[in-house]
């Protein structure tokens, strides 16, 4: 997570840049632009991504690109679906770029392990929720809010250690003892905080949620 430049050569940051900017593209064109027409919704999204700026620059790490923090993958998902939480985290890590906290060769890299894989691992959870589970508040809070979001940074975390082994940045032995196991603590933290945002949304702000509907997890018309 937050890997800096030097870490990766061309062969990797270049690929990565040519995926970004096709998924970027496919995103901005197609977000549900309309959701933020509303204040609530539009001042929700800005304060979110507030919250993650200051969130990404408390990280934790012994060596470069082997940093840890929280990610907000899921929160952002369940609230404006995976385009616009691609969008916004992307706009997270620019804001973490820019203070020095990343490097810019390696940007896609990153907007690809965090909000990529973040957004991607929350999307495909939530519908796995919604196909095969009781549609119940309670399994939306705890299997969306809860272990989605601790599932999406351990799906970050094995997929940065996989990507740092592959390139020849660490090895993969160290990676794995040193590293991954960490990523366990981290999913916790992140289920908690995700749970509890989550839980209150659905509590007192349902509207906010965009995956929330009353009539299907309520039985309210």
């Amino acid at each position: 997570m937050n890997l800096p430049d030097g870490l990766l050569d061309t062969s990797w940051t270049l690929p990565a840049w040519f995926v970004f900017v096709l998924i970027a593209a496919r995103a901005l064109r197609r977000a549900p632009w309309r959701v933020l027409a509303d204040s609530a919704r539009l001042n929700a999204f800005l304060g979110l991504l507030v919250a993650l700026l200051v969130l990404w620059h408390l990280q934790a790490g012994v060596k470069p690109g082997l940093t840890l923090h929280l990610l907000g993958a899921t929160v952002l998902t369940l609230c404006f679906g995976w385009r616009l939480a691609f969008v916004g985290l992307s706009l997270v890590l620019f804001g973490v770029t820019l203070n020095g906290f990343a490097g810019w060769q390696v940007f896609a890299v990153n907007a690809l392990l965090m909000a990529g894989v973040g957004v991607a691992a929350s999307a495909l959870l939530h519908r796995l929720v919604e196909r095969l589970l009781p549609q119940h508040i309670f399994v939306y809070i705890f299997c969306n809010g809860f272990f989605a979001a601790a599932l999406a940074v351990l799906a970050v975390g094995a997929v940065s250690c996989l990507v740092l082994a592959l390139a020849g940045a660490y090895r993969g032995e160290y990676l794995g003892e040193e590293y991954l196991p960490y990523f366990l603590l981290l999913g916790f933290s992140e289920a908690w905080l995700s749970g509890m945002l989550t839980t209150l949304l659905v509590v007192y702000r349902p509207d906010l949620l965009t995956s929330f509907e009353d009539q299907r997890y309520l039985g309210q018309g």
